[in-house]
């Protein structure tokens, strides 16, 4: 039981990496939105983690297409991190950020990294009533 809840933190200590890694990369993005030549960085982390999800397997559980993976090994979950898109440009002067794009973004990724913070605050409220419980 405990390694699952240390499992999820750890997720959720990942997530919350690559969310504020994405913070960094959009508010770089839009302070040189009027670099010329400059080309937006993102983040490359939800997609690495879902092929990671798929990738693990229980030995006989997913011989059979009844079950469903369970328990993933979460120390090989793979870190997040910056790429840049240099083959698009959004203007004559090769610079490749829209302001527009980049501030819904930023609004998004603040509403996710809120989200995720309300989640490993759950999880360490979990840890504590698990050691709490126990002395009475």
């Amino acid at each position: 039981m405990l390694d699952k809840i240390v499992g999820n933190t750890n997720t959720l200590e990942k997530a919350l990496d690559a969310s504020w890694m994405r913070n960094e990369a959009i508010t770089n993005n839009i302070a040189n939105v009027n670099t010329p030549g400059y080309k937006k960085s993102t983040v490359r982390f939800a997609d690495q983690l879902a092929s990671a999800a798929s990738e693990f397997q229980i030995g006989s559980l997913n011989k059979n297409s009844k079950f469903l993976p369970i328990g993933a090994d979460m120390r090989s979950i793979p870190a997040p991190e910056i790429i840049q898109d240099p083959f698009t440009s959004a203007r004559k002067d090769g610079n490749n950020v829209d302001i527009d794009v980049e501030m819904a973004e930023l609004a998004k990724n603040t509403i996710k990294y809120n989200a995720l913070i309300t989640q490993i605050s759950k999880q360490f409220g979990f840890i504590r009533t698990a050691i709490n419980e126990g002395r009475r």
